[in-house]
Parts: C-alpha cells; structure tokens; sequence
C-alpha cells in the first residue's frame, strides 16, 4: 500500500493533482478542500490510499490521516466506493460525517452526489459506531457560525492554486455568495465542491 507520498506539485486539476516523486508524476485523485492546500510548484506531503481494480491503479490523497481512514472505512458501507466515498468528504469533514453517522441525518447524507435516502439509511446501519465519536466542536461548524469563512477561504484558495488572479478569485466567490447564504439560510453547510464548480463556470464564461 502507498501510504503518503511527497514532493513538489506539477499540475493541479478540479478533480486531483500532479505530484512529482523521485522525478515520476503521480495523479492524484483529492477533494476540493485538500486541493486548496496546495500549490503548484511547493512542496507537499499527502495521506494516500490506492485502490486496486482489475485494469486501473487509482491513488485518492488526503490533508491527513483522518481524512483517509474515513475514506477508507466509509468503503465499508454497503454500495460506497471510493468515487462515492470521495464525494462524501468533498461535502462533509471527516467530522462531520461522524455527526450525520451517529445522529441518523439522512438528510446531511443526500447531499451527497449519488447518494439517496435508502442509501443513506445504509450507510447509516453499516457505518454505526465504525467512525468514532464525533467532536463537540463539530457542533459549531454545523450550525454556520464557522461554515461561512470556511468556504470562502477554500473556494479563493482553490482558484487561486489553480492558476487564476487573486483579483478573479475575489470576483468568482462574490458571485457565489449567493448560493452559500442560501444554503446557510436551510441551516445547511455550504457544498466548497458545488461552490468551487459554479465559480470556475462563471471565469469561464468571461
């Protein structure tokens, strides 16, 4: 198993990164939160873990360990695979996906892209007590009070790392704030994956 890797970041994507180890570049597959932590160019450590198909090698990367054992136990789940699993952590922190687990929030669990209530309702079964206690900090974050400067934060640094202006990445989350009050507004944690792509579809159309 490749359980981190290290070294200086080529490309990055949407959807992942090029790191380059011992002079080969490695994809690999992130969610939008561990993208914004890097920087084309700089160095950087990720927790990886790689999945093993019959004809593909994939390698999911992550800001730490917690982050990858989630990705990994979720797995566990009746009908979850890693692209699923990665989804789940691109809307919800380790965290709280440990709060929807043990407090049966099929709700916070739906908006999961691919991910419906009975699904949700299984993950729930297979999941219970399999992630630990959630942190009572997470309470906080849940309710919005710390959702706010979160996403802002992720969503500027990810345009940022991927090649736009400080200037474009102030615009782009201006134009985006709309849709997170919206969501804070349904006492819901704004989606920085579903921010992040509505931000790089409207530099787009620039």
């Amino acid at each position: 198993m490749i359980a981190s890797v290290r070294g200086r970041v080529t490309a990055i994507m949407p959807d992942g990164a090029v790191v380059e180890v011992g002079g080969i570049g490695v994809l690999v597959h992130c969610t939008p939160a561990t993208l914004a932590t890097l920087r084309a160019g700089e160095e950087t450590r990720l927790a990886t873990s790689l999945v093993v198909r019959e004809d593909s090698l994939t390698l999911y990367g992550f800001a730490d360990d917690d982050e990858r054992r989630i990705f990994e136990l979720v797995q566990g789940a009746s009908g979850v695979g890693p692209k699923v699993a990665l989804a789940m952590l691109a809307v919800h922190t380790p965290n709280g996906l440990r709060v929807a687990v043990a407090s049966a929030d099929v709700k916070a669990l739906t908006r999961v892209p691919g991910v419906g209530p009975k699904g949700a309702q299984r993950i729930i079964v297979d999941l219970k007590d399999k992630l630990g206690a959630p942190e009572e900090a997470v309470s906080a974050a849940l309710d919005g009070r710390a959702a706010a400067p979160a996403w802002r934060d992720q969503v500027h640094s990810g345009l940022v790392g991927l090649g736009y202006s400080a200037r474009d990445a102030d615009e782009a989350v201006a134009a985006v704030s709309p849709q997170a009050d919206a969501a804070l507004a349904e006492g819901r944690a704004p989606q920085v994956a579903a921010l992040l792509k509505a931000a790089l579809r409207m530099l787009s159309l620039r």
